[in-house]
């Protein structure tokens, strides 16, 4: 957390506020906070309450004295202005408790989840001391609920990294950002150098049972083979990422098998004002990156503007693990180029209109696997010098807004949205005699519209309802670039349509539980699918919460998995699953907080790639069953650490080939451990050590063929020059360890970071 020297508060909505009016001294009482438009939401909730007439008044202080009574602390503030008084000193008499909870807003436009003890103890130097509990389950989320929500409130387990985290760890794309949670397998499939596709294992699904989103709106490649590469999504335009494990097709359709990833974009600023971030840093194997972002408000509304270049040769020295082979990955490189723009338009003050937009490119070499001798893996290894991929991305979208009524319990949200990919992979070079040189074209474009109302109908139940569409046309074509002759190996169109609604009701202060249901109609599904959820928390005692879900997911196969030969199956039927989940988060004193969830995912048809035909199949049924569990705690002062652990075992139940049955599903089964530990002090130098295990497992469906795990550690430093500039720096994989993420792609040895950011 950056140290800002505060002059001026800004109370935002406090659901109400009191006050104790007496000569020469103001209290302000913030019982208990309603909502705050803080970075990193996707939208707005529906609070419950009107907001204070004074929220947003501007207080300075000089001096604060506690009420004599509690009944004097009740007594309404009526001064028709805000009232002002000189900030000249603190009162030691103040009460820290008073403002348990209390979230203030600097006058420069930094955002404080804290108390006013917590920044006057800043004021003065003195440690920081941070609630675990509050910064972890009081974190908003938009995915567990379709609408705005905190993590405490989801009866799924929820993990999330905020944009303070992503720069503190140094992260650079979105895959690497989702490195030390807790229920992902994120590495690379094609190796570990930056711009390497992503793989997103969530409860032994597959990347394509993998929902993404983009701000609460899917964009799975449909057209093509229904995963989204997260490496081509740089982290300067991330505002927040959430990981919701477990099935979401109830409220987010096809593709939500394993679970579902939503990536929150930058945000505007929220008050008037402007704001400049730049940033630079260099590194290892020719890494460059040159950022910057642009942000403002005004009574009219607010934006956001930003472009990042990322490069890198990728040229880095490798040992493989499974034979006695070493050398330097080549042909590695990697461009950015990425564009993201966001507009905040105020209707009147009840309504709005939001613009997002994301370029995304990346050209890249292709470097292919290197062959391992006397392995079956050197078999589908084809090492290439010249082979080069080149995507292209324009994610756009158009939001209204618009609270109903004379409240804020009822929100109408309607979205149209556009995604265009243009995909190109060149081999101009072949890897035998009797191949020729092709080039192999990709062209999708996805439009579609979201239609919700948000409604708290009832002090104690809500519901979000409403309806879904996206339609996918994707063209594949291959050209040979001898005789320029272009086959087409498809051009087809994906139509989906839905009606959902999920009901939520505390039925008391203890006990409260959602229901939720989906129709969706798709061309590939049969029809129609119909998916249902259903989930309950009970709180224990005040210290401990019981959840637990069960939800039925679809997924329909994609234009690639059917028609993309010779790597296709025209013959694949939708997979189905029924995932199950049961938790509890239970808090350690004051300081602490220990997640738990055991879940199994029942996959039945599940599609899964062959490596020893190289095209998909249905297998059976596949049953996984699993742990995810998280530890985090403020050790001491200015000190806090965590420490996660995910246990995952896919096993083949009906397969294909009935010798399979029993043997666990290939690379989505590993096992991962993260411990971190992290040291911050209140003028905002942060230093940190990330261990980070993944082990042994399986390629093959035989469990024949397996690649060893490995124990990385990594290190961050952020060291701040001044109150506006800071020096940041990282080495990854400090030990040098060598492994494998795919059969002869060997991931990234010992690398260093060192850059600098403004923000002005």
């Amino acid at each position: 957390m950056r140290h800002i020297q505060p002059t001026t508060f800004r109370l935002i909505r406090p659901e109400w506020i009191k006050a104790l009016p007496r000569p020469g001294a103001l209290l302000v009482w913030a019982v208990t906070c309603g909502w705050l438009p803080l970075p990193g939401r996707a939208e707005s909730p529906q609070p419950a309450f009107d907001p204070h007439p004074l929220a947003g008044a501007e207080i300075t202080f000089d001096r604060i004295n506690p009420p004599a009574t509690e009944a004097a602390a009740l007594q309404p503030l009526t001064q028709p202005e805000p009232e002002q008084i000189q900030a000249d000193q603190w009162a030691d008499q103040l009460q820290a408790d008073r403002w348990a909870d209390s979230q203030i807003a600097l006058d420069e436009g930094q955002f404080f989840d804290t108390d006013l003890g917590q920044l006057q103890a800043q004021e003065e130097g003195e440690p920081i001391r941070i609630q675990v509990i509050e910064r972890i389950l009081d974190q908003p989320v938009f995915s567990p609920f379709r609408r705005e929500g905190t993590v405490r409130e989801a009866s799924q387990p929820v993990y999330v990294i905020n944009r303070e985290q992503i720069e503190a760890q140094g992260a650079r794309t979105v895959q690497e950002a989702l490195r030390y949670l807790p229920g992902i397998l994120s590495d690379g499939t094609t190796g570990g150098q930056l711009g390497a596709p992503s793989s997103q294992f969530i409860r032994g699904g597959s990347s394509s049972q993998t929902l993404i989103l983009i701000d609460g709106r899917p964009i799975n490649e449909i057209g093509t083979f229904g995963a989204f590469d997260l490496s081509r999504i740089t982290t300067d335009a991330v505002e927040q990422i959430e990981v919701l494990p477990g099935g979401g097709s109830v409220l987010y359709g096809s593709n939500a098998i394993g679970g579902v990833i939503n990536i929150i974009t930058r945000r505007p600023l929220t008050e008037p004002g402007e704001e400049v971030s730049v940033s630079a840093a260099v590194g290892s194997f020719g890494f460059n990156d040159q950022t910057i972002q642009l942000r403002g408000a005004d009574e009219q509304g607010s934006w956001v503007l930003g472009f990042n270049r990322t490069s890198a040769d990728g040229n880095f020295p490798f040992r493989l693990t499974t034979a006695d082979v070493e050398g330097t990955r080549t042909n590695a490189d990697v461009l950015y180029n990425n564009v993201n723009l966001g507009l905040v338009g105020n209707i009147n003050d009840r309504s709005r209109l939001r613009f997002g937009l994301l370029f995304l490119t990346k050209d890249q070499g292709a470097p292919g696997g290197v062959p391992v001798p006397g392995s079956g893996a050197g078999g589908f290894n084809t090492l290439s010098a010249t082979n080069r991929q080149y995507s292209e991305n324009w994610l756009i979208d158009a939001t209204y807004e618009a609270d109903l009524g004379q409240g804020d319990d009822s929100r109408l949200t309607a979205r149209i949205f556009a995604d265009l990919l243009d995909f190109t992979f060149s081999s101009p070079v072949p890897n035998n005699p009797f191949a020729s040189p092709i080039q192999d074209q990709v062209n999708q474009t996805s439009i579609g519209a979201q239609v919700q109302h948000a409604w708290q109908f009832a002090p104690n139940q809500n519901i979000t309802y409403g309806a879904d569409y996206r339609t996918v046309q994707a063209d594949n074509n291959t050209v040979n670039l001898l005789t320029n002759l272009t086959t087409e190996n498809y051009s087809d169109r994906i139509n989906q349509g839905s009606l959902f609604a999920r009901y939520q009701a505390a039925f008391t202060d203890r006990f409260s539980a959602n229901l939720g249901v989906r129709q969706d109609f798709n061309d590939l599904a049969d029809g129609a699918f119909t998916s249902f959820s259903l989930g309950t928390q009970i709180a224990v005692t005040d210290s401990t919460n019981f959840r637990a879900n069960l939800a039925r997911n679809f997924r329909v196969p994609t234009l690639g998995d059917l028609f993309f030969a010779p790597f296709n199956n025209p013959d694949l039927g939708p997979e189905s699953g029924i995932s199950f989940d049961v938790g509890f988060d239970q808090q350690l004193g004051d300081r602490g907080l220990w997640r738990f969830t055991f879940f199994r995912n029942d996959i039945r048809d599940a599609i899964s790639f062959d490596l020893a035909t190289f095209t998909p199949q249905n297998i059976g049924q596949v049953k996984a069953i699993g742990i995810e569990t998280e530890v985090s705690v403020q050790v001491v002062d200015n000190l806090f650490a965590f420490a996660n652990y995910t246990w995952n075992q896919p096993t083949i139940q009906a397969g294909p080939n009935p010798a399979d049955n029993g043997n666990l599903l290939p690379f989505t089964h590993a096992d991962s451990f993260n411990l971190g530990l992290a040291y911050e002090t209140p003028q905002g130098l942060y230093g940190a050590l990330f261990l980070r295990h993944i082990s042994d497992f399986f390629v093959d469906r035989s469990n024949s063929e397996s690649l060893a795990g490995r124990t990385t550690l990594d290190a961050k430093l952020r060291l701040p020059l001044t109150q506006t500039l800071a020096l940041n720096a990282s080495v990854d994989n400090l030990f040098d360890t060598q492994f494998e993420l795919f059969p002869g792609f060997p991931g990234v040895g010992r690398s260093f970071q060192v850059g600098i950011r403004g923000q002005f």
